[in-house]
């Protein structure tokens, strides 16, 4: 228990990821320049094998027949879980929680939490991200 307890407090004084304004509202360059930061600052710790994971869930919401916000807000619970288990998962969490948040409801706005993700992942694997 006394390493989990370390490793909660190291967590609270760490600095949290702050997805930059209109990413998910306006995309374009403003997308392309966040998932590039994010995915070279992920590279350094954060197998693509756990981004998979996270991946996976959300192009089977995509491939849904109707985007149905729910099943996007779930996402949430499993980032937090991933968190707690992995510190390395923290921005991830960070960003795709603020990113959740902002598409809503709104179809267009999923669609670039969409690109914006895929476009993390093609970062995270050319700044070196291991498999």
């Amino acid at each position: 228990m006394g390493n989990y307890r370390n490793r909660n407090r190291r967590d609270q004084n760490r600095a949290s990821y702050t997805l930059p304004a209109d990413v998910i509202e306006k995309g374009g360059e403003a997308l392309v320049g966040a998932a590039e930061n994010l995915g070279q600052k992920l590279a350094r710790n954060l197998k693509t094998s756990q981004i998979r994971k996270v991946y996976g869930a959300v192009k089977k919401i995509q491939m849904s027949d109707e985007f149905r916000q729910n099943d996007l807000i779930m996402l949430k619970p499993k980032l937090a879980y991933a968190a707690a288990r992995n510190a390395a998962v923290m921005d991830l969490k960070d960003a795709l929680t603020q990113a959740i948040d902002k598409v809503g409801n709104d179809p267009q706005r999923f669609k670039n939490f969409v690109d914006f993700f895929e476009a993390t992942l093609a970062y995270h694997k050319a700044a070196g991200g291991q498999d």
